[in-house]
């Protein structure tokens, strides 16, 4: 394999078309690769030929201008990597019923990729994982398939994908890349690679720093954050307002990172990749003990939402059976994932309390919790008024604060949505001291 990076690399197959592999492909478009997306769902594969985008962050008009052009052809016929140069795996590792990692689509991805596998390939992974996945778990499986050597016949790399859905701050370009290789002719080439398209690329000594930087990343936001929930609960016994300490705090100007309270972490990466880690560490003989206690105060988080809830409408009057309207059921704002989101754990303590649940979510039409479907019902004063308490679960910046704090009788703000919303006292905001338990 010589030549230069531009004559090596011009076609990219990305294996994956979700939150982190669409949008990649699509910024390989853009920067001029030819680009494979291929995804095992056949509904997404029709949905990106016809131009339509099923992520928030992605228009129709840059998948659109990609096929046009020639650039982008979305497929889920795994044999199309032999045309590839490079070939970027971007499929889910999530956990499984004991929240330990669950590598099953990533082992049936890579077990299927050996057998298209040709010399002269760049094969690197971005899934978030423990380390050793790459070296142990993916270059054996890729060797068997093929039945070439890795380092020598095909190249291997790892680069932990960075994305933030909804983030629209920083472009997936504008987000440095940590690369590493098997080798270091291994690392030369992904480096190489990723230098085309990223405005800086940080390269490090190994695959299992580069697998461990994301751990690391992700690990620190789930402690914080769940510290700053367990301070917001402290602060309601206390009738202080957290929102207020925080805003204090963070006028410190070195020495203080303002991390937000809210009614739990989801996603596919906060809540997750700890626990990767905590598991990697459990198989070392070591136990990481800020992980263990951060994850149980986010698991409690969806209780203390419920609990409070259910103390309001008791000191309201509200029925036994009273309606609960829950605006937003996303994990964060502006995207349309439920992935851990604590809205599916919530719903379901709701309903064993005796109460009615419905929901409005702009992105999201339906979701399976409680055992059933729910559906996004319309919200409007009707429905604020008919409610006998509104939790603002997500914060979507399309969100009309001062229609649902006019409208409806009672509000458990769990964003501070409604900070500076003038209101009748029928708002109560998490962490803020206000009708604690």
């Amino acid at each position: 394999m010589t030549g230069s990076a531009e004559r090596l690399f011009r076609k990219i197959a990305v294996i994956g078309q979700g939150y982190v592999g669409l949008p990649l492909a699509l910024l390989f478009a853009k920067k001029g690769f030819t680009v494979l997306g291929i995804d095992v769902d056949s509904r997404k594969i029709e949905a990106l030929r016809q131009g339509q985008s099923y992520l928030p962050d992605v228009r129709d008009e840059e998948i659109e201008s990609s096929i046009s052009a020639g650039q982008f052809y979305p497929t889920d016929r795994f044999s199309d990597v032999t045309e590839a140069d490079a070939i970027v795996i971007c499929v889910p590792t999530p956990l499984n019923t004991q929240h330990s990692p669950d590598l099953t689509i990533l082992e049936k991805a890579v077990g299927e990729l050996g057998t298209y596998l040709r010399r002269g390939q760049l094969v690197i992974l971005e899934s978030s994982t423990f380390p050793g996945t790459t070296r142990d778990v993916v270059r054996p499986a890729l060797e068997k398939g093929s039945g070439m050597t890795a380092g020598i016949d095909f190249f291997i790399g790892y680069s932990p994908e960075r994305i933030d859905p909804g983030n629209d701050k920083f472009g997936v370009e504008q987000i440095p890349k940590v690369v590493s290789g098997l080798s270091a002719e291994c690392l030369e080439y992904a480096g190489a690679l990723y230098s085309r398209i990223f405005d800086e690329v940080v390269t490090v000594s190994s695959l299992e720093v580069a697998e461990l930087t994301k751990l690391l990343e992700n690990s620190h936001r789930l402690i914080n954050i769940s510290f700053i929930n367990e301070f917001a609960s402290i602060c309601d016994e206390l009738n202080i307002d957290v929102w207020e300490v925080i805003a204090a705090a963070k006028t410190k100007p070195f020495g203080f990172t303002p991390y937000y309270p809210g009614p739990g972490i989801g996603g596919h990466c906060i809540p997750v990749d700890p626990l990767y880690l905590q598991w990697k560490a459990q198989k070392s003989g070591v136990w990481s003990k800020f992980i263990q206690i951060a994850d149980e105060v986010n698991r409690s988080m969806p209780a203390y939402v419920a609990d409070r809830v259910k103390a309001l409408l008791v000191r309201h009057s509200a029925p036994e059976h009273a309606h609960v309207f829950i605006y937003g059921v996303a994990y964060k704002k502006d995207i349309n994932d439920v992935r851990e989101s604590p809205a599916l754990e919530l719903i379901p303590l709701l309903v064993q309390s005796g109460y009615d649940v419905s929901y409005h979510d702009p992105y999201i039409p339906e979701i399976e919790a409680a055992g059933r479907t729910y559906r996004s019902v319309d919200m409007n004063e009707d429905t604020l008024r008919s409610a006998h308490c509104v939790i603002i679960f997500t914060d979507h910046s399309v969100i009309p604060v001062e229609a649902i704090v006019a409208a409806a009788r009672l509000v458990f703000d769990t964003r501070n949505a409604t900070s500076g919303v003038p209101h009748h006292g029928n708002v109560i905001r998490m962490g803020a001291g206000e009708g604690a338990l």
